[in-house]
């Protein structure tokens, strides 16, 4: 069976989740082609559990699979040896290429991948075009994880603590812990699920928590930055390049220092700004109706209503200026300004 000469699938008039959900399991269950699966920089935990779960019930199924990922170091435990690769420089012949919980595009890890000879896109984020030959976009879904233990169903693969692990990791870290608002039935029904597939829930709670050593000196970095602009309804702190070198180099993961700052009593934003050598990283969390998308999406990036991120070139000081007018543009939109 070859795949080669195949024109795109049209499925836009496929509103049906499950009827998509069964058709791209349909078409995995028959692939006979190498499989390669990607995400986002800069991957969390959504990105990572949702891809390696989704690669193992490939591998149980028999496929030839590839993911490539750039691990940090705070999910490593999840990976066995020489199960994830940093990158796919280019696609193998005849593969199928799945793109999981990012867009097919710049912020997807190795792009630009060509020549694959279908390609699938599986994500949470409205934002998403829906360019895949076969896309599942899904925004009512609370993690790109959810929309994979529901793919994973419709494989056909018994469940395992091998699958279970990493897609509840996904749902676990893009809920914050079952305590965002897109907590929700279906979120802990699918949690009760997997936690009954033999998954030390104990265990991954408490190690997902882990942070390398150096990083408790950088938040303390980080958080003697924080200010409070346009009259208090934003949270903001940011990291340079020069506090990382003070402080020491960390694999942090971002959403944990925008995740404390979005607590500051009566802030309805919270910005985290991390600088790089060509840009600056943008994370946004919002409440109350602020959107966090409208916000991104002014500055090149995208997300949910309530988390997005984007990234800008330039300095903090730089990015900061910007992020603040789509901030100030969002809150007088909504008469709080």
């Amino acid at each position: 069976m070859t795949h080669l000469s195949r024109p795109p699938i049209d499925n836009t008039g496929e509103a049906d989740y499950s009827r998509k959900m069964q058709r791209i399991a349909d078409e995995l269950k028959t692939w006979n082609g190498p499989v390669v699966l990607i995400s986002h920089v800069d991957p969390d935990g959504d990105a990572l559990g949702s891809s390696l779960a989704l690669k193992r019930a490939l591998h149980l199924l028999g496929k030839e699979t590839q993911l490539a990922m750039d691990v940090p170091s705070y999910l490593s435990f999840l990976v066995a040896p020489g199960e994830v690769a940093a990158r796919v420089e280019s696609l193998p012949e005849n593969s199928l290429l799945i793109v999981l919980d990012v867009d097919i595009g710049s912020r997807s890890v190795g792009a630009p991948l060509t020549g694959a000879a279908l390609t699938v896109n599986i994500d949470h984020h409205g934002s998403n075009p829906r360019t895949g030959d076969l896309s599942c976009v899904e925004p009512a879904k609370a993690a790109t994880a959810l929309m994979v233990r529901d793919l994973i169903d419709a494989l056909g693969v018994p469940w395992t603590p091998d699958l279970a692990t990493p897609c509840l990791t996904g749902i676990l870290t893009d809920t914050g812990n079952f305590r965002y608002s897109n907590t929700d039935k279906e979120v802990l029904e699918a949690a009760a699920f997997l936690i009954d597939q033999d998954v030390d829930y104990a265990f991954l709670t408490d190690r997902l928590q882990w942070r390398a050593k150096s990083y408790f000196k950088m938040l303390g970095e980080v958080m003697a930055t924080v200010e409070y602009p346009l009259d208090g309804l934003v949270a903001l702190a940011h990291l340079t390049q020069g506090m990382e070198e003070r402080a020491g180099k960390s694999d942090d993961d971002s959403n944990d220092y925008v995740g404390l700052i979005r607590y500051a009593e009566g802030s309805k934003v919270a910005i985290f700004l991390k600088e790089r050598e060509d840009a600056t990283k943008i994370s946004v969390r919002t409440r109350d109706g602020v959107s966090a998308q409208n916000i991104c999406t002014a500055l090149g990036g995208g997300g949910h209503v309530a988390a997005a991120g984007a990234k800008v070139s330039g300095d903090v000081e730089t990015a900061k200026a910007q992020v603040l007018a789509a901030t100030e543009a969002e809150l007088k939109r909504l008469d709080l300004l």
